[in-house]
């Protein structure tokens, strides 16, 4: 059974330079230096996005590959970061899928750690203008408690929810 696809929700500004012929590329919106407090701005809908992905992984990693190869260059100085990813997305498929290592961090939780543990520290840290996490499902108030760090951080996340691990 399919679900009903809604057309009302608001392009995810992660993706916007993506879509903005006259702007410049992905990773150049996050040029900004990194702000302390809140400002008006500062929406949760400009700190989180999501994107669900589904189908064989093969396919998902092709999807998402162009994403994460965008967030990857730029002038940034701060890393993309991520969260526990999937087994197949190996430092060699990394290296193939073409994304710049030198800005890259994988970041996998250690002992009593939580993943979501390691998404608000590296989030609240700010040393990354990108977090991507791998978290199906995320309730609410961690999904909330993500924002918080976000916001803390000067940083975005985005979450890529599978039905199924890849």
């Amino acid at each position: 059974m399919t679900r009903p696809i809604s057309l009302n929700h608001r392009q995810i500004s992660l993706f916007e330079p993506l879509f903005n012929l006259e702007g410049s590329a992905l990773a150049s919106a996050f040029d900004s230096p990194p702000r302390a407090k809140k400002t008006p701005n500062d929406s949760e809908d400009s700190l989180f996005s999501e994107i669900t992905l589904s189908g064989q992984s093969a396919q998902c990693l092709q999807l998402i590959a162009p994403i994460l190869r965008e967030l990857s260059e730029g002038e940034n100085h701060r890393w993309l970061t991520l969260i526990s990813p999937p087994e197949q997305m190996t430092a060699q498929w990394l290296r193939n899928a073409g994304l710049n290592r030198e800005r890259i961090l994988v970041l996998r939780p250690r002992g009593l750690q939580s993943s979501q543990e390691l998404a608000r520290e590296a989030l609240r840290l700010g040393c990354s203008h990108t977090v991507i996490s791998w978290f199906n499902p995320l309730p609410r108030t961690a999904r909330a408690r993500l924002i918080s760090a976000a916001r803390a951080g000067a940083t975005q996340i985005l979450n890529i929810r599978q039905p199924f691990t890849i």
